[in-house]
């Protein structure tokens, strides 16, 4: 699982530096309809930058973890009645069938704003969007890095007796915390369904969208906890992160229709007096 692990943040690195190579072609192409959305190259370039350092800092964590030994192990098989009942029917999980089916949709959720590019509304600013999206997976995959890197969580197959001992005493073993398979996942689903509903906020068939959006990294998270490398807490989390940055960093971005109109004012007060002058109204 480890050579799994270590693919999925190297090739989501290559799949953003490609991206970004896309997006600087694309970006020089005459935009037709008008985006929801506003791209700012300093603020979002400094973004991307700093979430990319902190997902190549972080897997430098991951390598230079130790494994652990064969007292630690002992230790947490010994103390498994204390993990909370949310996750301890998960304990001594280990399917390798789950863990190969839970890389179908994994691998398929990178490539679900690829559905963008067939609505008219969108297409026009395809290197836009782009863009956003690398900035999402950028985020995702720095915050996912660094807490596997700083925190140690055995996987459920740990305290399983069927897996060879050497399996449970890697490091690999030791993050569980938290799923980066659901929150890369997530971050995917949940941006191509905000994307589409600004974009096209009357449209028929959102719940759809949205649905959609909400089951598959669900679908991964269920097939993680089967194959024994999460337990549900792990999952949730992963779930919760990688939705949020999927939406939020659309809508971070969206052009906020803001005015300051000056005007001539003229009446009467409160107390009786007329008065003439100037106002200030600034709208939102």
């Amino acid at each position: 699982m480890t050579r799994i692990t270590f693919y999925y943040i190297y090739d989501m690195r290559h799949t953003i530096v490609t991206t970004l190579l896309l997006l600087l072609f694309i970006s020089s192409n005459a935009q037709k309809s008008q985006s929801p959305y506003e791209w700012d190259w300093v603020r979002d370039g400094i973004w991307t930058g700093v979430s990319l350092g902190a997902s190549a800092g972080g897997l430098l964590l991951i390598q230079n973890k130790d494994d652990i030994s064969e007292e630690k192990l002992a230790m947490e098989i010994a103390n498994q009645d204390n993990i909370n009942f949310l996750d301890r029917w998960a304990v001594g999980n280990d399917s390798e069938n789950a863990n190969m089916i839970s890389d179908i949709p994994f691998a398929a959720s990178f490539a679900a704003p690829i559905v963008l590019l067939f609505d008219d509304e969108t297409n026009d600013h395809t290197g836009q969007i782009v863009g956003m999206y690398i900035e999402s997976l950028a985020t995702t995959a720095g915050m996912f890095s660094i807490t596997a890197g700083l925190v140690n969580r055995s996987r459920p197959y740990v305290y399983s007796e069927d897996v060879p001992l050497d399996r449970r005493l890697r490091n690999n073993a030791q993050r569980s915390f938290y799923s980066g398979h659901v929150a890369a996942t997530a971050t995917a689903t949940f941006f191509t369904a905000k994307v589409f509903s600004d974009f096209n906020p009357d449209a028929n068939g959102k719940a759809w969208i949205w649905t959609g959006a909400a089951v598959l990294p669900a679908a991964v998270g269920y097939f993680r906890i089967e194959a024994g490398q999460h337990f549900l807490t792990d999952v949730l989390l992963g779930y919760g992160l990688g939705a949020v940055t999927g939406y939020f960093v659309p809508e971070l971005h969206k052009t906020r229709n803001t005015s300051l109109d000056v005007y001539p004012s003229a009446g009467i007060s409160f107390t009786g007096d007329e008065y003439r002058g100037m106002a200030l109204r600034y709208s939102f």
